[in-house]
């Protein structure tokens, strides 16, 4: 009897045993580098968990683990009418992390209830007020501050969050098909006008190149004319400084030159005195030297 009391009590030390190493075993906890945790007791926040080996008290403690990297979420398309009453079909991402500190960590899931759903509501309703007050042309073409100004106001609302609101990307501003059909043919009138205007100012720039060419060749031609007069006016007053020069005082004598050449000319028959200075001038400008006169004669 005592060897079976012996075994009895033997297989409830076993089994102790064993229900300890399950309970050490179900209270083991590993948390990431990616992770931070809060370990409640009883329904109560009692400490925080930083990455790597935890233990918690089987059903009396629980361990919830937080995501702390980059996260995305999508604001889902929606449908907004734009300040010229047009509706525009708008999606965007909001990214956003929690802080890896303790505070924030408990923030984020004491302070708002899932606050993924509501970064996505927020995001929308955001959006509808910000796109709201402008025209679908202006929002399509100022998208950069549409994204400035909805990550402030998340930044600002989700404060208390535990979060930062990383940045924000609006992914299409899609106007109805009809708008945008109309939309395509102003761009391509637009684009056919500006083609239009360049190729008027090229031909515009050809026609002034030509233009200039024209002006330096005539200004070439008339540069040519005008050298060509002050040659022959400088030959002229050479001619008259010659004439000058010399026919000064023998105005008689080439008065007579003129009428021999004009006599000559008719084949005329003047007589004149050997003697005279007109003879001599005949005689210089036919080479002929006249005989001076025999003194003895």
């Amino acid at each position: 009897m005592e060897t079976a009391v012996m075994s009895s009590s033997q297989v409830w030390i076993i089994i102790g045993a064993i229900t300890i190493v399950i309970l050490f075993l179900s209270g083991i906890r590993i948390i990431r580098p990616t992770h931070r945790g809060l370990i409640e007791r009883m329904g109560k926040y009692a400490r925080f968990a930083q990455p790597g080996f935890h233990w918690v008290i089987p059903v009396i403690e629980q361990l919830y683990q937080v995501n702390v990297t980059e996260q995305m979420v999508n604001a889902e398309p929606q449908e907004i009418i734009t300040f010229d009453n047009l509706n525009a079909r708008v999606d965007a991402q909001v990214y956003f992390k929690i802080r890896s500190d303790e505070d924030s960590v408990k923030k984020s899931q004491y302070n708002v209830n899932n606050f993924y759903v509501q970064i996505v509501n927020l995001a929308r309703t955001t959006l509808r007020n910000i796109i709201g007050t402008m025209t679908l042309k202006s929002a399509n073409s100022e998208r950069n501050r549409i994204n400035t100004d909805l990550l402030s106001i998340l930044s600002k609302e989700t404060s208390s969050w535990g979060l930062d609101v990383v940045r924000t990307e609006l992914k299409e501003i899609d106007p109805p098909k009809d708008v945008q059909e109309t939309m395509n043919k102003v761009v391509k009138a637009e684009n056919e006008k500006v083609a239009a205007v360049d190729f008027a100012t090229a031909t515009e720039t050809v026609a002034d190149g030509q233009k200039r060419a024209e002006i330096k060749k005539a200004e070439g031609i008339r540069q040519g004319k005008i050298l060509q007069a002050e040659g022959e006016a400088q030959a002229i007053q050479l001619v008259n400084e010659a004439a000058n020069k010399y026919f000064v005082g023998n105005a008689q004598i080439l008065r007579r030159l003129q009428a021999v050449e004009t006599s000559l000319k008719d084949n005329a028959k003047i007589v004149v005195p050997t003697n005279s200075e007109l003879v001599n001038v005949i005689g210089e400008l036919a080479g002929v030297i006249p005989l001076k006169k025999d003194a003895r004669v």
